[in-house]
């Protein structure tokens, strides 16, 4: 059977680090498995989902080069789930409940103080034809549950926390549906899981009691007969695996999510590579290195390395790969991000000493000047004025030539030799390595601020 995955937002706000997480361990596993990976857009709740998410979610997937093989809306399955949710009524797998928000509340608080779990107490199915009519006439509309068959005992085996078991009995029948008539979670996505022939659902580990009650869902859809119209190659429910959420360093990341989405990274000069590298294997027992190469991420990519522990995300470990990931690129990948005229032996020059691509442009700044001198001693200021009546760009590697002359003119060594020629061709007291910035400066640049520095 192909493996089959999904990635299922909201587009109620941003992408964020997790959202990220998910949808590439899902694309992951898809292609490690030759399979396919689905982008599955669950906007049913009209009041919160806004087109300009939706744009940035496929902009997003875009930009990181997680792409989807195909896209379903959940805004265009209305009719998909009335079909399922009529034959689940007709077979009595839902049922209609009348409480308050304020009333199951209280029920809740009320179950706590005895020290009982807060299931709810399946009051609506005690209710008689007539009470539900009188609720109705009274304006009330029912929201409705699916109901749990509580005499199983539901397991499956985890892909990443393995065994799994839950009591039926001490789970709460979940609404599905609400009085407005607007679906909630649980429902849309076992029927597009079962009509799109999802085979894997990897997920974070806040979905494991999720989980148990549509293993049930599941199970009912098949019986009433969903999945044998539209999907008749898959008639089991897909393999499920939860993976630890992510916490920072101090903790949740909660407060802290909008800030690490895509537009964030973008601004912080974050490589794609960089975030693939690191949330590829952020959790797993494998090493987090600056790996371009997708494929030999996909090759090590295996849900058995997944640790059950929560797995720490660290902005400095992410610099530290995106600087590295720098260190790696050619000048044909960056060429169209860097200054005008900046060429390749400039960017080869001034590569080792950037964090992101981006900071290329003050260093480029150090090329095309003006740059500000330091105070230079009568003493350097003699040693620069020789600088320049010695520099030679006739051979290949005019800095060594200029140092090698100076030594033996002057007997300097060491800081002495080296850092007042730097600081009087750049400015800077450290930097690229002068062997290749000095060709990038040229012959005119650099004899003119020499005799500058020299006063």
């Amino acid at each position: 059977m192909t493996t089959i995955t999904r990635f299922a937002p909201s587009p109620t706000g941003r992408l964020h680090v997790g959202n990220i997480r998910t949808a590439l361990h899902n694309w992951m596993l898809a292609r490690k498995n030759f399979g396919k990976f689905l982008l599955r857009i669950d906007d049913t709740d009209a009041e919160r989902s806004k087109e300009e998410y939706v744009d940035a979610i496929r902009a997003d997937l875009a930009w990181l080069g997680i792409e989807p093989d195909g896209e379903e809306r959940q805004s265009l399955r209305l009719d998909r789930y009335e079909a399922a949710f009529e034959k689940l009524k007709a077979a009595g797998h839902v049922y209609p409940a009348y409480e308050t928000a304020q009333e199951l509340e209280l029920k809740r608080k009320i179950q706590l103080g005895r020290g009982k779990p807060p299931i709810y107490d399946r009051a609506a199915l005690k209710l008689t034809d007539e009470d539900r009519a009188a609720k109705e006439a009274e304006g009330i509309s029912p929201h409705w549950r699916f109901k749990l068959d509580h005499e199983e005992i539901i397991d499956w085996e985890d892909g990443v926390r393995g065994p799994q078991k839950f009591d039926a009995a001490q789970l709460s029948d979940p609404v599905i549906r609400r009085a407005d008539g607007s679906w909630l979670y649980m429902l849309p996505s076992a029927v597009d899981d079962i009509e799109m022939g999802i085979t894997d659902v990897l997920r974070g580990e806040d979905h494991v009691s999720n989980t148990a009650v549509q293993k049930q869902m599941f199970d009912a859809l098949h019986a009433v007969g969903l999945d044998h119209d539209t999907c008749p190659v898959h008639d089991a429910c897909p393999h499920f695996a939860h993976e630890a959420l992510l916490v920072g360093r101090e903790g949740k990341l909660s407060k802290r999510l909008g800030s690490l989405g895509c537009d964030a990274f973008r601004e912080r000069g974050i490589e794609p590579d960089a975030i693939i590298a690191l949330l590829a294997r952020l959790g797993t027992s494998l090493p987090v290195e600056p790996i371009r190469d997708r494929q030999e991420l996909l090759n090590s990519f295996d849900l058995e390395t997944f640790g059950r522990a929560p797995a720490k995300f660290d902005d400095t470990e992410l610099d530290r790969i995106n600087t590295a990931m720098v260190h790696q690129m050619d000048y044909s990948e960056v060429k169209d991000r860097l200054p005008e005229g900046m060429g390749e032996d400039a960017w080869h020059a001034i590569r080792p000493n950037l964090e992101t691509v981006g900071g290329a442009q003050d260093y480029w700044k150090i090329v095309t000047g003006p740059i500000e001198l330091p105070e230079f001693s009568d003493e350097d200021r003699e040693y620069l004025a020789q600088a320049a009546q010695v520099l030679d760009f006739s051979g290949d590697d005019p800095w060594h030539a200029l140092t090698g002359a100076l030594k033996e003119k002057t007997g300097r060594k060491g800081k002495a030799l080296f850092l007042p020629l730097r600081q009087a061709l750049t400015g800077q007291n450290s930097g690229p390595d002068m062997g290749e910035l000095l060709p990038v400066l040229g012959e005119d640049v650099a004899r003119r601020r020499l005799e500058r520095a020299a006063g």
